[in-house]
């Protein structure tokens, strides 16, 4: 039994798959997955992948890997920071299931613990900066600082092409925003703004550590009518002018330092903060602060319509995700070491920073400035690499800047040892004491004054306090979350252990190749097992989420036509029916949209392909394509419709947004598609972390393999991620859910993922229209329920139904996407039957409480489904006016299970009332208070 994983991370028995076949009427899985799956797109073999070990065993076979790491003690900086992750968070949040396995907060009522903590994280953010908005976080700070260019480019209406760096920036920082500002036809300098720069970059501090003075050029800047944007160390801030004092419109930066581990280069959360005018030119997530039905505070999703799935090619950004894991825990940590502990902490690196600057001026060694925070950048003449070497002999690893310079940075884990033995390394005898060589005084006592950053101060309250906040929430740790396109599976916990492992967590992205050889071995492991799953040639594992991995081969299929000569070619061609992160993607490598229609069965219509592909032929560089189809089902045709474009000179992008329905049974780029990016936070187990981390590798053919993200720390470019390997540290997952399932184990996933979709959408057909079936009258890995036939017929909309299956205790299904009205159900294979049923049980139910609205016995104004959810103390309240008991209200399935329900903290949250008065900090104590 040791090499039995499959079985524990696939929910049904071979009893209950069994029932369920037979309640399908097939004889076998084998038989169903022949109805559902076309035969002409079938893999004829089984993958070539080391065969299923155990967990013990593979953990093992991991643990000897990551062994061959080598983990010194950082003091490269250059954005990533050693920490000290404080225990309570790092057990009762980082490895907390109810933290990491939530999804993205859309269904409101469910999420308030982890939108509180957002909020939180946006309110710290806003302190720090002094600008009044911040959105719920972004990729890494490189990205970061590419959207805040993209926001001042729509400010200016796409008019102004021109980016004046201030300073210099992360080497890795600038290679991203270059990469992202070429499409656009967007060129960065160094220089003065003028009236074609649309922004002016001011790092605070600059790469080499240095706090400039900048007033002149943000002046100059201001006069031209550019934005201004800061990209500023957090933890600097502190001991800092807000930027918003500074002369900022944005601010941008990474939150790793507040308690998130290096990991190799990521997942971290960046920060992004704006002024007033700028709030809907932003991307990615927002955390508001409304009412509910009851008038009571509620937390929601904010200005959504800013958004890729509802703005599509015009949306402000393709982010579909953030980091909301991490934004939680740099949250988090803000709350445990309130504003006095990070003061302290700050104050403590930055002396020993002044205390190296000291000892390096009185011993007449060449600075690179006076003002500084945590890194002091020294010119040896021809020494630096000999210096490295013998720090790193003494265990300590420096920056090398070039022959004659290294930067030494100090973090919150830098010693009084380490201090005296880099000064020794030097030459030179640090200070006992020396005068703060930080930009400005510490913040004062108006700084992060709300209540929730002074509250939590011993471990008892902390643990409590976190405790609390999740319970608000459902996440996979107590029901199902049947979203479809979204493949919420079992994050098992062999799977996730590796993460925190030394010699995961604590490598710095820039330490020596000979120092990360364990780290090379597994990405190479995976590069092999994702390229024979996916049937490419290579993988690139770089983009930190999907939204970079579309990103990342589009513009691979860019870069391949202008190596032909072929540049002009820009028309990309996209179904109606796809995610609204494809037309986003496209628009940001350059290309034009055209959409292509689909039929009534919800396939694309192959006629309006094949004529708009003619029509563009000269200009056609991709189609986008997602399979199986976003509607759920295998499109027989996908082989004609890849030749097509292929026939007119275009490339064939593949979403694998939906690859849990193929692995093992199908390739994509066996279809003709010449590069796929796969979300690894989906089929391949990352947990969705409640709004992120995500992974979003790219799978591509040979021909497009120059063309895949390169990066300067490796000597290339075209960097999408701020770190050569983005989101390293999580890769672990994915190597052991592949190294513990096998093949085997692989394709089975995929078949009890089939039949499981198929099985709700049979019991349920009777009460929702099933919309969008294969020729054999079965779907894929999701089924789209019609709810609109209640709209029709009792006034429920898929709203009500969605918030009604709270009470019942389950996350709603996928919202009116891809159809407007409909519910979009994925259960995956790790749910088992009795998860099924009682999901089915519930929208049975839910369908009868219709019924009684269509006939009567309920009013349309006051029933269960246009009240829910129904929280605690409403049900508990003296008055009770309803026509309903509040048993059906709280307990609709019979079950008097109190202790176990899940009991939604707030009622119905108003979207509406939310964006009206858009409230996404926490004021002071003192505003409060007048």
């Amino acid at each position: 039994m040791t090499a039995n994983f499959a079985a524990r991370h696939i929910g049904p028995r071979a009893d209950e798959t069994k029932a369920m076949l037979a309640a399908l009427g097939v004889p076998s899985l084998e038989t169903l997955i022949t109805q559902a799956v076309p035969k002409k797109i079938r893999l004829d073999r089984a993958l070539d992948l080391p065969p299923a070990v155990g967990e013990a065993e593979a953990l093992a076979a991991l643990g000897a890997i990551m062994s061959e790491n080598r983990v010194l003690k950082s003091f490269i900086g250059a954005g990533y920071h050693g920490v000290k992750v404080p225990p309570v968070i790092q057990r009762n949040m980082f490895e907390n299931p109810a933290w990491y396995t939530a999804y993205t907060p859309y269904q409101s009522e469910i999420s308030q613990g982890r939108l509180e903590m957002l909020f939180h994280f946006q309110t710290l953010v806003t302190e720090l900066t002094g600008l009044p908005v911040a959105s719920a976080s972004l990729l890494d700070e490189g990205t970061a600082v590419a959207e805040a260019v993209g926001i001042a480019w729509r400010h200016h209406r796409s008019s102004r092409n021109r980016v004046v760096l201030a300073g210099q920036l992360h080497p890795q920082t600038r290679d991203v925003v270059e990469t992202r500002a070429e499409p656009l036809g967007m060129e960065i300098i160094e220089g003065e703004a003028d009236d074609n720069t649309c922004a002016l970059i001011v790092p605070w501090a600059d790469t080499l550590g240095v706090y400039h003075d900048h007033s002149a050029a943000i002046a100059k800047a201001r006069e031209a009518g550019a934005i201004v944007i800061f990209v500023a160390d957090p933890l600097g801030l502190l001991l800092s002018k807000t930027p918003a004092e500074l002369g900022a419109d944005i601010a941008v930066g990474s939150m790793q330092r507040f308690g998130v581990p290096m990991g190799f280069g990521g997942p971290h959360a960046a920060y992004c903060a704006v002024a007033d005018k700028l709030t809907r030119l932003m991307p990615g997530r927002l955390v508001g602060q409304s009412k509910d039905a009851h008038g009571r505070p509620g937390y929601r999703l904010a200005l959504q319509t800013r958004e890729q799935h509802i703005r599509r090619d015009k949306a402000t950004s393709n982010i579909c995700t953030a980091q909301a894991l991490l934004a939680n825990m740099a949250a988090a940590y803000a709350i445990w070491h309130g504003p006095e502990g990070l003061k302290s902490i700050a104050a403590r690196v930055n002396a020993f920073a002044s205390r190296l600057l000291e000892g390096a001026k009185q011993a007449g060694i060449e600075i690179a400035g006076d003002v500084v925070f945590d890194t002091v950048t020294l010119t040896i003449k021809g020494k630096a690499k000999e210096l490295a070497e013998k720090a790193e002999a003494d265990g300590r690893l420096i920056r090398v800047i070039d022959a004659d310079r290294v930067a030494i940075c100090f973090d919150e884990a830098s010693t009084e040892e380490d201090l005296t033995a880099l000064a020794s390394l030097l030459g030179v005898k640090a200070p006992a004491e020396a005068k703060a060589a930080a930009p400005a005084a510490p913040r004062g006592d108006s700084f992060l004054t709300q209540p929730d950053f002074h509250a939590h101060r011993s471990e008892t309250e902390m643990m409590r306090y976190l405790r609390k906040l999740a319970d608000k929430d459902l996440a996979l740790d107590r029901a199902m979350i049947p979203l479809g396109s979204c493949t919420m599976k079992l994050n098992a916990a062999a799977e996730m252990a590796p993460v925190s492992w030394n010699e995961v967590a604590n490598l710095h992205p820039f330490a020596p190749e000979a120092h990360t050889p364990g780290y090379r071995r597994m990405i190479d492991d995976l590069d092999k097992w994702l390229s024979e799953i996916t049937g490419f040639d290579a993988c690139s594992l770089q983009p930190n989420a999907g939204s970079q991995g579309e990103y990342a081969g589009l513009l691979a299929i860019r870069h391949y036509h202008q190596a032909l000569g072929q540049g002009e070619r820009d028309v990309c061609l996209i179904p109606t029916s796809a995610h609204g992160t494809n037309p986003a993607s496209a628009s940001m490598v350059g290309m034009r949209v055209v959409a292509v229609r689909c039929d009534d069965d919800g396939n694309i219509d192959f006629d309006d392909l094949k004529a708009k592909a003619e029509q563009h032929a000269e200009r056609l560089a991709a189609l986008m394509i997602t399979y199986p189809s976003t509607h759920g089902v295998f499109e027989e045709g996908v082989r004609d419709m890849c030749a097509v474009v292929h026939e007119n000179g275009g490339q064939v992008y593949l979403d694998g947004a939906n690859l849990n329905a193929m692995v093992g049974l199908s390739r994509p780029g066996d279809l003709g598609a010449d590069v796929c990016h796969m979300n690894l936070h989906k089929t391949f187990c990352i947990p969705h972390g409640g709004g992120g981390p995500g992974v979003g590798p790219i799978g591509v053919k040979a021909h497009l393999k120059p063309y895949v993200p390169g990066h300067v720390a490796l000597g290339t470019s075209d960097a999408v991620s701020a770190a050569p390997f983005g989101s390293a540290s999580i890769l672990p997952i994915t190597w052991m859910y592949i190294r513990m399932m096998g093949g085997d184990g692989l394709k089975l996933a995929t078949e009890m993922a089939i039949l499981n979709a198929n099985y709700i959408a049979h019991r349920l057909k009777e009460h929702y229209p099933v919309l969008y079936k294969g020729r054999n009258d079965r779907v894929a890995h999701e089924c789209i329920l019609d709810t609109r036939v209640w709209k029709d017929r009792a006034g429920v909309s898929v709203e009500d139904i969605a918030k009604r299956l709270i009470d019942y205790g389950f996350h709603a299904p996928t919202m009116s996407w891809p159809v407007a009205g409909t519910l979009m159900v994925e259960p995956t294979e790790s749910e088992p039957k009795a998860e099924l049923d009682r999901f089915c049980d519930a929208m049975i139910s839910i369908a009868k409480e219709a019924a009684r609205i269509e006939s009567g016995d309920l009013p349309k104004d006051d029933n269960p489904l246009v009240n829910a959810p129904h929280s605690a103390d409403i049900l508990v309240a003296d008055e009770w006016t309803h026509p309903y008991s509040r048993k059906e209200a709280a307990f609709p399935s019979g079950s008097m299970e109190a202790a176990s329900k899940y009991w939604p903290p707030v009622s119905r949250v108003d979207n509406v009332a939310g964006d009206r008065n858009l409230v996404c900090a926490c004021p002071p104590v003192e505003a409060m208070a007048s």
